[in-house]
């Protein structure tokens, strides 16, 4: 029970990181993510969930290597702007991503998930601070 109040710091920071994320990442997009999902956008769920998995990766990592909380926060932010910049370097190759998106197009969006995916892991191996 000694690390519980670490766990406990640790956990809401990452959870209120994680909300930002979902925040910036969604104003980021020119689609609605969420309006999307909630109309079963398969393909709209598919794209941020997996966004937010290549998030989840390196901010884990963050935790694990961690000598602060301070430390966790930086390195959670470094993580939120490598899914941003993934998901504009998406944008180039594919131009109209969002609009493939809005339209329910699966490949658009198992392709920006891969990519989003790829950055996340990528970055958490990168985080051996």
């Amino acid at each position: 029970m000694a690390g519980l109040p670490d766990f406990l710091i640790f956990f809401l920071v990452a959870t209120l990181l994680v909300a930002i994320y979902l925040a910036i990442y969604t104003l980021a997009t020119k689609h609605n993510e969420f309006a999307l999902i909630r109309q079963n956008g398969i393909s709209a769920a598919t794209a941020l969930g997996l966004s937010l998995v290549g998030f989840a990766l390196p901010l884990a990592s963050a935790i694990v290597h961690a000598q602060t909380i301070i430390d966790c926060i930086v390195w959670g932010l470094v993580a939120l702007a490598v899914q941003i910049l993934a998901y504009w370097l998406v944008r180039i190759v594919l131009p109209n991503l969002s609009q493939r998106i809005a339209a329910g197009e699966m490949a658009a969006a198992l392709f920006l998930g891969a990519a989003s995916l790829s950055a996340g892991i990528i970055n958490a191996a990168a985080m051996t601070f």
